[in-house]
């Protein structure tokens, strides 16, 4: 229970609660207009829209919990940062000799990333 309300839960429950009572205020000004001489259907349209409209707030905060509730319970624990002092002596692996032409290359760019690789573990 501790944590429940919190200044920002609350700040996120007033906006839902007032985009669907402004979105509610907005469908009866439709019906109103639906009901009137000049009333169209677009007006009994936008009747059903508007509460759906306030109600997506709402659904946008249980979206956004239940993903992060998901990343939660994915992510394994993170290992503890290794120290900085710490070096890790990474040996590139052994390189075969191609005689093939795109072989060759290929050995040539496998040297490149090994040597980043070793670079980037200093």
């Amino acid at each position: 229970m501790r944590g429940l309300l919190t200044p920002q839960r609350v700040l996120i429950a007033f906006a839902c609660l007032a985009a669907l009572v402004a979105c509610c205020g907005l469908a009866w000004w439709q019906w109103q207009r639906f009901e009137s001489a000049s009333g169209t259907f677009q007006n009994l349209g936008y009747v059903l829209q508007w509460p759906l409209f306030g109600l997506f707030p709402l659904f946008m905060v249980w979206r956004f919990r239940r993903l992060a509730r998901q990343r939660r319970d994915e992510d394994p624990v993170a290992p503890a940062p290794r120290p900085e002092s710490t070096v890790v002596a990474v040996k590139p692996a052994p390189v075969e000799h191609f005689d093939d032409d795109e072989d060759a290359e290929l050995a040539a760019y496998n040297r490149m990333l090994a040597d980043l690789n070793a670079r980037d573990g200093r």
